[in-house]
C-alpha cells in the first residue's frame, strides 16, 4: 500500500509520548501531517516532539481534568490552526495497581480505590473529555475524524485485570456511542486496537521470555492510523479496527466495495 499524503493534515494524540500513542504518532508525522503529542508534562511532550522531527509539536495536558483539556485542546488548535483529527490513545496499565499483574494476579477486591479511579479517570472520562473538547469545533468546521483506542474484548474481562479491563470496556462503550451520536454530522468516529499485548512500558518487568517474544511491536499501530487519516478513509464511520488484521481486514473491505 502506497504511503498517503497527509501533508495537509492537522492531528492530536493524547498520551503520545511512549507506547502506542508515540508510534502512532511517529507513524503520521513520517507521512507528512503535522501532529501535536500531549503529556501532563510539558516537557516531556517537547522532548519526545523534537525526535519526531519538525511535524511534532508538544502539548501539556491531563486528561483527566476539564481545565487542562480545555486549555491543551486550545494551544493545539492555536499551534495547527485546526484539528481535524483526534487519537483518543491517552492510559495507563495494569502496573499502577499491580507491578506483578502477569505472575500475580490481584482479585478485585484487592485493589486499592485509588488505583481503580486513576486508571479509570485517564482512559474512560479522558476520552471523554478530550472528545468533548475537540468535536465541537470540528463539526464548526465541517470535518472531522475521531479515533478511539481500545483493546480485545478478552482484555476487558480477563482475570486480575480489575480496572485495565473495566476502563477497556468503558472506552468501547464510550466510543460506539460517540459513533452513534456522530452519524448525522460530518464528522467520522472509529476505533482501532492493537490485536494482542504490545512491548510497551505497561508490561511487567518479571514477564517471561517466552511471553515477551509474542508481544506486538508498537509500529503495528502505524499503517491503521495511517490510513485512517487518508482520503481513502473519508466515510469511513463506526468500524472497529484491528491492526494486527489490518491488511487482512482492508483487502476484504476493498473487495467488498469493487
Amino acid at each position: 500500500m502506497a504511503q498517503p499524503d497527509l501533508s495537509e493534515l492537522r492531528v492530536l494524540v493524547t498520551g503520545a509520548t511512549s507506547g502506542l500513542g508515540r508510534a502512532m504518532a511517529a507513524a503520521l508525522v513520517q507521512a507528512g501531517a503535522r501532529v501535536v503529542l500531549t503529556s501532563r508534562e510539558l516537557g516531556r511532550a517537547e522532548a519526545v516532539a523534537d525526535e519526531l522531527g519538525p511535524g511534532a509539536l508538544g502539548v501539556e495536558l491531563d486528561v483527566r481534568d476539564a481545565t487542562s483539556v480545555s486549555a491543551g485542546v486550545d494551544r493545539a488548535t492555536e499551534l495547527l490552526g485546526r484539528l481535524d483529527m483526534l487519537v483518543n490513545n491517552a492510559g495507563i496499565g495494569m502496573r499502577t495497581v499491580n507491578p506483578r499483574f502477569m505472575s500475580d494476579p490481584q482479585p478485585f477486591w484487592q485493589v486499592a480505590s485509588a488505583g481503580f479511579r486513576d486508571v479509570l479517570e485517564t482512559k474512560a472520562i479522558g476520552s471523554f473529555l478530550v472528545a468533548r473538547a475537540v468535536v465541537p469545533r470540528m463539526i464548526a468546521n465541517g470535518a472531522g475524524r475521531v479515533v478511539t483506542i481500545s483493546m480485545n474484548e478478552q482484555t476487558m474481562v480477563r482475570q486480575g485485570f480489575v480496572p485495565y479491563g473495566p476502563a477497556g470496556a468503558a472506552v468501547e462503550a464510550l466510543a460506539r456511542v460517540m459513533a452513534a451520536d456522530l452519524a448525522q454530522t460530518p464528522v467520522t468516529a472509529n476505533i482501532l486496537l492493537p490485536g494482542g499485548a504490545t512491548a510497551t512500558g505497561m508490561i511487567p518487568d518479571d514477564m517471561p521470555d517466552e511471553a515477551r517474544a509474542g508481544l506486538l511491536d508498537p509500529a503495528v499501530m502505524g499503517p491503521p492510523i495511517v490510513w485512517l487519516a487518508s482520503p481513502q478513509a473519508a466515510g469511513v464511520h463506526g468500524e472497529r479496527i484491528v491492526a494486527r488484521d489490518f491488511e487482512q481486514w482492508l483487502a476484504a473491505r476493498e473487495k467488498k466495495y469493487l
